[in-house]
């Protein structure tokens, strides 16, 4: 694959639950009945409330491991009323295949609870708080000038 980062974006409130979101997440990357699934279901509260919270509304859950980089945001109000911006289709490949890591944007006044709770069921899942722009843990690094996909732009890879 010569994508770096994939985006899709998912329906929530009023169009559907935070509880349904998340359900069309964890469809996206992870198949039913996997590990990488269960780990899922077990933060299913959590990431239920950091959506109903709009906490993806303007920075993604970011998930990375094998293949692209993968953005998830949730869409709000308008915007999931209507359904124009809403991209839920099926990825070509599995983001929670070999290793993954998933890192949940979040209010910083939640950010205690959020990672203690996520601590507690999952080390490849994490929270960081909402106006950073990697998952924590994370250093982005610039791409080298002579890589052989050349230099990446780093405020389009950024971008929303």
């Amino acid at each position: 694959m010569t994508t770096t980062v994939v985006v899709r974006r998912v329906a929530a409130t009023p169009a559907c639950s935070a509880a349904d979101a998340w359900v069309v997440i964890a469809d996206l990357v992870a198949p039913r009945g996997g590990g990488a699934r269960q780990e899922l279901d077990r933060v299913a509260g959590v990431a239920t409330s950091l959506i109903a919270a709009e906490a993806m509304r303007n920075s993604p859950i970011v998930i990375h491991g094998v293949g692209p980089r993968l953005r998830l945001y949730c869409l709000y109000d308008e915007e999931a009323i209507l359904g124009e911006g809403v991209s839920e289709d099926a990825l070509p490949w599995c983001p929670t295949d070999g290793d993954w890591a998933m890192s949940f944007p979040c209010p910083a006044e939640d950010l205690p609870w959020v990672q203690k709770a996520l601590a507690r069921v999952s080390n490849r899942i994490t929270a960081r708080d909402q106006v950073e722009l990697g998952p924590s843990g994370v250093q982005e690094q610039p791409a080298k000038a002579n890589s052989q996909l050349g230099p990446v732009d780093v405020k389009a890879f950024l971008r929303p």
